[in-house]
Formats: C-alpha cells, structure tokens, sequence
C-alpha cells in the first residue's frame, strides 16, 4: 500500500481566485492506482512553505506529489524548494516527464520539476496544469512501485521484463 501526499503550489488558488484543478487530479489518479491519499493541501510559491512541508509528511508517505511552480516565472520556487530537503535526486524521472510532454507541447521543456528521495518516500514535482501533471505523472507511474519497493529496502531483483531483457 502506497501513502501518497498530494501539495499544490498556487498563489492564486491560496489567494482564493483560482480553484484548484490539479490537486484533485492526482489524488483521483493517485486512489485509481489503489494508494491512499494520506495529505493533501494547497500553499503559495513560498520555498520555505513548501520545503517544510515536504520535510513533515515525508516521514509518513512513501509518495509526495507537488503540482505547480515548476516554470520559469519569477515565483516558481518548487524545484528549488524540493531539492533543499532531497537526500538523493532521480533526475531520470524529470528528463522522462519531460520527453513525454513533448508529445503534447513544446513547452514541456520550460519544466524544471524535479524528482528525488527522502528517507523511504519519493518526492516528485508536477506542473501545474491537470492536463500536464496527469502526463507528467502517465510518463513515470509504472517506476513509482518499483522506486517505493527499492526505498523501504526490498531490493531483490526480478527477471528482466520485455523491454529491459532487450538491452541485455
């Protein structure tokens, strides 16, 4: 069982005047995989907000997903804010997320998510759109077990599935 924290990085959802769409988005897609959705909040572009607050509930969930602030924009402040309480980075997992998007739009790129560990929980930055933290997330759910089975020490490896058996 996966315990899964949902974060949303909005000035404007805190503030009232934007509803919080991507929020809801992940824990649904979070529920429909069969995790619990332990924590779920909204906070403003603030890095030491954010930073704390990945810092508490980490200790409690094996997933964190933030949503929003991972831009170009003066006030996105998320990956600088994850990366300060990270233990070890995956940057794999953003370069992925990323790739993906570009299906979609050439934007993805502007992305700067990040993705890491803290003790035994994943922490992975979305963007703030639904649209794109659902592909985001679409792109790396299937390593997400795998990581969460990695982190809390099982360790044996199984056979190679049909894509890693190629490369051997």
């Amino acid at each position: 069982m996966i315990r899964a924290a949902v974060l949303t990085i909005s000035d404007s959802t805190c503030a009232g005047t934007r509803e919080d769409l991507s929020g809801p988005e992940l824990a649904g897609l979070c529920e429909s995989q069969g995790w619990t959705v332990v924590h779920r909040q909204a906070l403003p572009d603030e890095a030491v907000q954010i930073s704390a607050a990945v810092a508490e509930w980490s200790p409690r969930c094996e997933l964190i997903l933030t949503t929003g602030g991972t831009g170009v924009a003066t006030r996105d402040v998320t990956p600088e804010a994850t990366k300060a309480v990270l233990e070890k980075e995956l940057p794999g997992l953003g370069e992925i997320m990323r790739t993906a998007g570009l299906k979609y739009t050439r934007r993805a790129v502007l992305s700067r998510a990040v993705a890491g560990t803290r003790g035994q929980c994943l922490i992975v930055n979305l963007p703030g759109s639904p649209k794109g933290a659902r592909q985001s997330m679409d792109a790396i759910l299937d390593l997400v077990p795998h990581i969460v089975e990695l982190l809390a020490g099982n360790t044996a490896h199984s056979e190679a599935g049909p894509d890693e058996s190629k490369r051997r």
